[in-house]
């Protein structure tokens, strides 16, 4: 087994050979000196997220074949300075503690001044409305404090659009102080300053709908996201007026945002509130004028489209979660995480007081703190680890090291896993040097046994390694035997038959491969066996001292085969066995044939690694090979076979022309055809593949910006509300009709058959 070890910057990168899975990562960290001239001390070893800790092995952190490990290396400490305990007398002279010392009353007063002076326009106390610096709305605000500019928040702060009586908007020049204001109603928002520009007198007049004139100044209340509902106070220009005895209705050009952008043409719903905007200079005090000049407050959007701000009303949306409850706010409090609000007495279980926290979060939201692991924490036990044989059994070898324990890196998702049949794009005679690597590609699934099949539902595939004596392997034909009968306990991979097997579970699934009714006593026989279930026949190089017809190294796909049948009988061993007679059935010629060889030749079928595989061998040769001459053959070039190119039949290629809304993909696509057919396919899979789910489109769904999902994947985008595509953002626009692309479909599906039989 091997890793790749990159450091945090990405710019080393080593690979480390020879491991295990079994291997503990201060074991690691030793390997890892020399490459990255680090002592272990110094190294900080990260994977998913996780940073490995000593104690624990590679397996612990599920680390698998050529996974990528990231290395931070600490910096070395340096020894510190020796300390003086006495200062020079140039030194102390020196010193200066000038920070440490509060600063004068006049000195205060030029950095923050809380004044009313006379040159302010307003002053405290008076009646104000202020504008939302970002929305562009107006609201009732208070003045809390006026503080003169300094120069740095002169140019932090700067002027918003106002209004002049010629034209609007107008920038206008603010007076320099800065107003701390609160908005009335959002208290619990705190202060915000505004400028002169952003203030004026509140608004009180209200003008009758008879009286409002096309071209007025005017404020008015609107929703941007849903004009049918109440929403914020903006200044506006009165554009078109119906007055009639059955109807009103006001258009506006409403200005909004933070540049104060006209949106031309609104419909106001809200006609008989359309209020005057008051000059400057004209407001009033309260301090001077009492409360009676405080005008009745404006209606506005409500926070809650729930309760519309109902208090009588219960609600779980902007109340309590758990009983709606508006009661009791002080002792209520808010999840940091999804800002839902709890009673402490509603919570399960109840809380005594508020919790003197900085973030606290429901029990929805809170993670189990048993479960998390911290930077420098051991991994918590798992049960699923626990109960394997590896940590239940008493064995000492170090099984990590095989092949077989590496796990997949990728998984077949073309097909599902109980598919009958040729795997779409497999080819016979792909050849692969390891049985996970087999499990990948999805030609027989599992990693260790030979027989991929369901009880219920029948064999998908098996491999031919020569692991029972009563195996005869003729080629076109061959005698299986069941599985089952030997004693496997402790983690063993094989041993001597001890026992009769029986027709159940893999067994079971074979003899229903078989075209005749299952008969457990007997067995049975097929009339007409091409009528069978096929099955995937995968051959191993082990098999190649009983048989002629294995492949030299490795493991190769020999097509399908079907069942002719199925019987018991005594074995070699003297126990029941069942055996099992395949003839295959499969167009493409078998690989050992002549035919065969030159049609693996003509697609380009080799030997296909793992990923690091050929470069961990080629730095084994190397080393083998240092200090020895090189023979002159060894420096001749390998002579390649010639790839026959890949042409699409005439019903492909027929629809591929048809589909011209991916012309330009389809182009990449065929490019790739040189090379082979596997090529081609492994590119149109990628060209092909849905962002959404990552898997090759199906009921493919084409968008005006040329890009393909499956159907299933962009309905259940919209569902939640999410109108724009997921690969450009480019807008599909809600009403947009879903049209499944039905060349495209056409296509994938004779390239692919079957692939959407999973979905």
């Amino acid at each position: 087994m091997w890793i790749q070890v990159r450091s945090m910057d990405g710019q080393t990168t080593h690979r480390v050979d020879g491991l295990s899975k079994l291997t503990k990562i201060a074991e690691l960290r030793k390997m890892l000196v020399e490459k990255f001239d680090a002592e272990p001390e110094r190294q900080r070893l990260f994977y998913r997220g996780k940073q490995l800790e000593d104690s624990h092995s590679l397996f612990d952190y599920d680390v698998r074949q050529n996974d990528l490990i990231q290395i931070m290396i600490r910096a070395p400490q340096q020894p510190l300075p020796p300390v003086s305990s006495k200062y020079d007398d140039c030194e102390k002279s020196n010193l200066s503690d000038k920070e440490n010392l509060e600063p004068s009353e006049n000195e205060a007063m030029e950095h923050v001044t809380t004044c009313v002076l006379e040159d302010a326009i307003y002053k405290l106390g008076d009646i104000l409305d202020g504008r939302d610096p970002d929305l562009g709305s107006w609201h009732e605000v208070t003045i809390k404090k006026i503080v003169k500019a300094t120069s740095e928040e002169n140019l932090k702060l700067k002027d918003s659009k106002g209004f002049s009586p010629d034209s609007f908007p107008l920038r206008e020049e603010a007076d320099a102080y800065i107003y701390h204001i609160v908005y009335d109603g959002y208290e619990e928002d705190g202060e915000t300053q505004l400028r002169s520009c952003n203030l004026r007198p509140r608004a009180r007049n209200v003008v009758p709908f008879t009286d409002v004139e096309v071209g007025s100044k005017v404020m008015i209340n609107h929703n941007l996201d849903d004009p049918k509902q109440r929403g914020y106070w903006y200044d506006s220009i009165v554009t078109g007026k119906k007055d009639s005895r059955s109807c009103k209705e006001l258009y506006c050009t409403v200005f909004f945002g933070q540049d104060l952008a006209p949106l031309c043409d609104c419909t106001i719903i809200f006609p008989d509130e359309v209020f005057l905007i008051e000059p400057k200079g004209s407001q009033k005090n309260i301090h001077l004028d009492g409360e009676t000049a405080t005008p009745t407050k404006r209606t506005n959007k409500p926070d809650c489209d729930f309760c519309l701000d109902n208090p009588r009303k219960k609600c779980k949306e902007c109340a309590c979660r758990q009983c709606g409850g508006k009661d009791k706010p002080d002792v209520q409090i808010i999840c940091d995480e999804c800002n839902d609000a709890y009673h402490i007495y509603c919570l399960n279980p109840p809380l005594d007081a508020v919790p003197n926290v900085d973030e606290w979060y429901c029990p929805l939201c809170k993670n189990d703190n048993s479960a998390v692991v911290l930077a420098g924490e051991k991994l918590k036990a798992s049960k699923k680890k626990s109960k394997m044989a590896s940590a239940t059994g008493t064995c000492t070898r170090d099984w990590g090291k095989g092949m077989a324990t590496v796990g997949r890196t990728t998984e077949c998702t073309i097909v599902p896993k109980n598919h009958f049949g040729p795997i779409p794009g497999v080819e016979v005679g792909t050849l692969w040097k390891f049985r996970v690597q087999v499990s990948e590609a999805g030609v027989h699934r599992p990693h260790v046994a030979g027989i991929a099949a369901r009880e219920n539902e029948g064999a998908f595939s098996i491999v031919l390694s020569g692991g029972y004596e009563d195996d005869v392997d003729n080629g076109e034909t061959f005698e299986y035997t069941g599985s089952g009968g030997r004693d496997l306990s402790g983690n063993k991979r094989t041993a001597e038959q001890s026992s009769d097997q029986k027709l159940t579970k893999s067994n079971l699934g074979l003899a229903k491969n078989c075209n005749a009714p299952v008969n457990t006593k007997v067995g049975a026989e097929a009339k007409d066996w091409k009528a069978g279930k096929p099955v995937r026949v995968v051959r191993n190089c082990k098999l190649a001292k009983h048989s002629k017809y294995a492949p030299e190294e490795g493991n190769r796909y020999d097509g399908v085969y079907k069942l002719v049948k199925y019987w018991p009988e005594k074995g070699r061993s003297g126990f029941l066995v069942w055996r099992y007679l395949f003839r295959r059935d499969d167009p493409a010629p078998a690989p050992w044939t002549k035919a065969g060889k030159k049609r693996s030749q003509q697609l380009g079928l080799v030997m296909q690694y793992p990923d690091g595989y050929e470069e961990k061998q080629k730095d084994i040769e190397e080393n083998a090979s240092k200090g020895k001459r090189k023979r002159a053959a060894d420096d001749l070039p390998v002579k390649k076979s010639k790839i026959v190119a890949y042409k699409p039949p005439a019903d492909i290629a027929k629809n591929i022309k048809l589909d011209e809304q991916n012309a330009k993909v389809w182009n990449e696509a065929v490019l790739c055809a040189k090379e082979g057919s596997q090529a081609f396919l492994t590119q149109v899979q990628e060209l092909f593949s849905c962002i959404c789910c990552q898997d090759l489109v199906y009921h493919p769904v084409t968008t005006e910006c040329k890009h393909n999902f499956c159907k299933d994947c962009i309905q259940r985008a919209f569902k939640a509300e999410v109108y724009t595509c997921p690969s450009c953002r480019h807008e599909i626009g809600k009403n947009t009709t879903l049209t499944v692309n039905k060349p495209l479909s056409d296509v994938l599906h004779a390239l692919f058959p079957g692939y959407g039989s999973a979905r």
